[in-house]
């Protein structure tokens, strides 16, 4: 089974810059997106057999999530347990032998300003995957706004404290670790170096290779040992964010 998580900064105008393409050369099952930016039916993507579900913001222009999916779920349910219902956050697809979260997380924004909402979330998220692990195995994709670790972004060390590196957001990412789950890119490459899925629009910090891991997919512990592979499409392009994949026999 093949998964893709893609924060898109803006699906429609991704689909103008080989979107389409690079969806339909790799053939995933599921194509998780996160900051879509848009209201349902402004983007003129339907692709031939995949279902569609859409959860956008109520705020126009931003945030929101969307997942294309070639089998039919059992159940969709949008948000946290009837919380997060604003921004259009978290989309999960339930089946039989697990459930799928995509998930936009909040930016804590300069200056930590956002850091206390960004925490009540990260807390509400953690007890709604345990809870769902109780009763399957959980995959967790998506924009989670964190660089867990400094192996995890190019320049460490004048970013700590920052909006994605502070001490607060990388201990909740250990948090969700140690609670049962397993950062499927760091299951196989625990050592592996200038690996990013974001750069900065300034400085020229994608082609200097400037970047942050805060794309992910984590997934049960218990079904860490079927992941098959973990990667990152660095070489695709149409975002500030390059495509993740995951590889799971399950």
């Amino acid at each position: 089974m093949k998964l893709i998580s893609w924060n898109v900064n803006g699906f429609r105008a991704c689909l103008k810059k080989g979107f389409e393409e690079f969806f339909n050369d790799i053939d995933a099952d599921f194509f998780c997106l996160q900051e879509t930016k848009m209201q349902p039916g402004q983007a003129e993507f339907h692709p031939y057999g995949y279902k569609e579900y859409y959860f956008s913001a109520e705020r126009k222009g931003y945030s929101g999530t969307a997942v294309f999916a070639k089998q039919e779920p059992v159940s969709v349910v949008y948000g946290i347990n009837n919380d997060y219902m604003d921004e259009g956050r978290v989309i999960t697809l339930e089946y039989e032998n697990f459930y799928l979260v995509n998930c936009y997380s909040p930016n804590a924004k300069d200056g930590l300003l956002r850091i206390d909402y960004r925490m009540a979330f990260e807390d509400k998220m953690r007890e709604y995957l345990s809870d769902l692990d109780k009763k399957k195995p959980v995959i967790y994709c998506g924009d989670l706004n964190v660089a867990h670790n400094e192996i995890d972004l190019k320049n460490p060390k004048p970013n700590m404290g920052n909006a994605g590196f502070s001490d607060e957001e990388r201990g909740k990412m250990t948090e969700l670790l140690n609670a049962g789950f397993t950062d499927s890119f760091r299951y196989l490459y625990p050592d592996k170096t200038l690996a990013y899925s974001w750069w900065s629009y300034r400085f020229n910090a994608r082609k200097n290779n400037a970047g942050w891991r805060i794309d992910y997919f984590i997934v049960s512990d218990r079904i860490k040992d079927k992941i098959k592979e973990a990667e990152i499409f660095s070489e695709i392009y149409g975002s500030d964010h390059c495509p993740v994949g995951l590889e799971i026999d399950i």
